[in-house]
């Protein structure tokens, strides 16, 4: 159940096999849209870049702590991957492929960008839930005419800084102890992470770079 200043949103692969609330919060979290290329190639790793990215080829996430990500059923059906082997863990729904969010590769910084294709909520609930979205950030990745949008070529200084400041609040509030992602005594992901070999990842790139948001 949501605390005061907070909002529960239903979270749901498509197959509804796995179910969670993210407990909402502006003052807890950052909403951006990224269009960088790894972001669209995790995309494309699931199959599913139609669902998404948006028209520039953006992923819309919610920046939060990961205690405030509840996984109700469905846990076994996470799975882990990373592009690289120094890249974050990205977490999707292994039954269907939905993405649910990033974390760093340690679970001692309790941080994740939740996706929105993984929230079963309308734009106007978001928008209620999170307020508008803050930032659009690393453009030099997006694809087709951008003009009409502000779009920042790279991670302002100003989205860093409120990052680190969610991190921060989350190392300091202990956290970690309550992720869906690690366990709470070792640290370790309940997953093992998945790393793309050169030619997965070569695949992967190739397809994302042929992929055209606005044709869809």
């Amino acid at each position: 159940m949501a605390s005061a200043g907070q909002t529960d949103l239903p979270i749901r692969c498509t197959c509804g096999a796995l179910r969670g609330v993210l407990h909402a919060s502006s003052t807890r979290g950052n909403r951006c849209v990224c269009y960088c290329d790894d972001c669209q190639s995790f995309a494309h790793f699931l199959g599913r870049p139609a669902d998404i990215l948006d028209e520039h080829g953006g992923t819309e996430v919610f920046q939060t702590s990961q205690a405030l990500v509840e996984i109700a059923e469905g846990a076994d059906r996470l799975a882990c991957m990373r592009l690289t082997s120094k890249g974050p863990f990205r977490w999707y729904a292994s039954c269907c492929r939905t993405p649910i969010g990033n974390t760093m590769a340690t679970g001692k910084l309790p941080f994740t960008g939740l996706i929105r294709a993984c929230l079963d909520a309308d734009d106007a609930a978001l928008d209620a839930a999170m307020g508008p979205v803050r930032q659009r950030t690393m453009g030099r990745f997006a694809k087709g005419d951008t003009s009409g949008l502000d779009i920042h070529e790279r991670l302002s200084f100003g989205l860093i800084a409120r990052v680190l400041r969610i991190m921060l609040g989350a190392k300091l509030r202990g956290d970690a102890r309550r992720s869906p992602f690690f366990d709470a005594q070792s640290g370790e992901p309940i997953a093992a992470p998945k790393v793309l070999s050169d030619g997965e990842l070569r695949e992967v790139e190739s397809a994302r770079d042929r992929y055209s948001p606005s044709a869809r």
